[in-house]
């Protein structure tokens, strides 16, 4: 295998090992010493959620559980809701469309109850600088944690 590759690769476990070792903060008061970059994973009961990445953990995390936040901003929100809903088939048509969901009565109240489930949950972060390590960190923690809520479909 390639030398650069191997050394991401590497440095998986024990990255991920570090940010399960970071005890949990609320995503409604995050400490001042947040990193900028890196990865976040949600936790609700011991339970392992969504990870993500991003190049402003602060401004992402607040996406996630701002109660005003849309369907492009809080995604994890979306994808609880999709999944409470049972409508997690997307569809690229006017009908059934990311807006019209949140727009819909049923959806809509459903969407904000997850943004609201968030905003309470646990919250690790880890400061990744590097674009490709934090790609990798992302679905390396997704597949050896089974978040249920990260997919790595194309849309």
């Amino acid at each position: 295998m390639d030398k650069k590759f191997n050394s991401y690769i590497d440095k998986l476990p024990s990255l991920l090992n570090e940010l399960l070792l970071m005890p949990p903060v609320k995503p409604t008061i995050l400490p001042k010493g947040l990193p900028l970059r890196g990865i976040y994973l949600f936790t609700e009961e011991d339970i392992h959620l969504y990870v993500g990445r991003s190049n402003n953990i602060k401004r992402r995390i607040q996406y996630h559980c701002r109660l005003s936040s849309d369907h492009n901003k809080a995604t994890f929100a979306f994808r609880i809701a999709r999944s409470e809903t049972n409508l997690e088939r997307a569809t690229y048509k006017t009908e059934g469309s990311r807006k019209q969901l949140e727009d819909n009565p049923i959806f809509g109240p459903v969407f904000i109850k997850a943004k609201e489930r968030i905003r309470v949950m646990e919250l690790r972060f880890i400061e990744v600088n590097d674009p490709v390590q934090q790609a990798l960190l992302e679905i390396y923690i997704a597949i050896t944690l089974n978040t249920p809520f990260n997919d790595f479909e194309n849309h």
